[in-house]
């Protein structure tokens, strides 16, 4: 993995621009403002959708389709965003608590087992944000619909890219544990919208109609 200082000039702008962009939009999802952007547009009121990993998105998203799961597995954090969903009267949400697993087995985790709830085929979108991510994204890939949208954000730590972002893994490098490979090998020539804030990344994969 390419290992990129923090403190460069070009780190430090990036950096004073994501701060920014947060503190002028204070409700926005914690992705960059390219993937917002693309999303706000291409969502749609009928949506169903996953997102590994509560915050800011969670609320985002609510308000946006017609049902979203959450799966979150710190406790206070989870209270807080609870009380969040109260606060704006959004109950269109399922939202799981999922501690780690005590084995740090994530094929036996509940947080990653969340996805086998859905049928084939029937996820519009899930996003992966949260714990034991290459796993969550191998569980729900057959999940999601022709079409679907696979959010994956800070996918530059784990994927080969061409991302300036700090520690980003290079292009000629690749995936940084065999899972991530696993899912690499089926996403990999999926049509892909890769977007970065030079702070981090945000990719969205489109799944294919036909495989």
């Amino acid at each position: 993995m390419r290992s990129i200082r923090h403190l460069t000039p070009r780190y430090i702008v990036n950096r004073t621009i994501e701060k920014l962009y947060r503190r002028t939009h204070p409700g926005i999802a914690w992705l960059t403002p390219d993937a917002n952007d693309i999303l706000d547009s291409c969502l749609c009121k009928e949506d169903r959708g996953i997102e590994f990993g509560s915050g800011n998105s969670t609320v985002w998203f609510a308000k946006r389709v017609a049902f979203l799961d959450s799966v979150e597995h710190q406790a206070n954090w989870y209270e807080k965003i609870a009380q969040m969903l109260d606060e704006a009267r959004l109950d269109n949400v399922r939202y799981h608590l999922h501690a780690r697993d005590a084995d740090d087995n994530p094929d036996a985790s509940g947080y990653v087992r969340i996805a086998d709830s859905f049928a084939l085929g029937s996820l519009d979108f899930a996003l992966v944000d949260g714990i034991y991510r290459a796993h969550c994204v191998r569980a729900v890939i057959d999940k999601l619909k022709p079409g679907g949208l696979l959010i994956i954000d800070n996918v530059n730590l784990y994927l080969p890219c061409e991302s300036m972002a700090p520690n980003s893994v290079p292009v000629d490098g690749k995936p940084v544990t065999p899972v991530w490979q696993e899912v690499y090998d089926v996403i990999h020539l999926w049509r892909t919208i890769w977007t970065s804030n030079g702070v981090s990344d945000t990719a969205i994969f489109i799944k294919p109609c036909t495989e």
